[in-house]
């Protein structure tokens, strides 16, 4: 009966060893290309609430733009949010941004772009949208530079169509 029970317990134990998060991970987009089709469409305000890791560096001079959009190929695009005279992403800091482009259904995917050598690391990025509920992507490790950099939450064959056709 003990062999039995000291076995259960080593398989549990290496079974909890071998589990994986079920936390996404931001992943790159090598290929995301930034679609510039505000003409003609309807313009609506975003708020884009992005907190800083504290593991962050102090302060950053890296310059950060941002791209998110719906599973229909509508995508918002918003360079260099980066402003060091603001203060914008300090360590342990809150950053809001008010963000006009077309307007989107349920925002589901989301990738920044970060140049410069501080290493920045934000920790989560939100957006609120007039069509949308909130949506908050968790980051917690440092962007890479000079690739998009996120996640992409869509589904079906619209989402894969926006995820290779919708570059810095």
């Amino acid at each position: 009966m003990k062999r039995l029970i000291f076995l259960l317990i080593l398989a549990l134990v290496f079974c909890s060893a071998q589990s994986r998060s079920i936390i996404p991970r931001p992943q790159p987009h090598p290929s995301l290309q930034i679609t510039n089709k505000t003409q003609n469409e309807a313009s609506c305000s975003f708020t884009v609430v992005i907190r800083t890791s504290c593991s962050s560096t102090r302060y950053t001079r890296d310059h950060i733009s941002l791209a998110f959009g719906d599973a229909y190929g509508i995508q918002v695009y918003a360079p260099h949010l980066d402003d060091p005279a603001s203060r914008a992403f300090e360590s342990c800091s809150t950053d809001t941004f008010q963000i006009s482009g077309p307007c989107t259904y349920q925002i589901c995917y989301l990738y920044l772009y970060r140049s410069g050598y501080d290493g920045w690391i934000p920790y989560d990025v939100t957006v609120y949208g007039y069509n949308s509920k909130p949506a908050t992507f968790y980051y917690n490790v440092k962007v890479p530079a000079d690739i998009w950099y996120g996640f992409n939450y869509c589904s079906g064959a619209r989402a894969r169509a926006t995820s290779s056709a919708a570059t810095k």
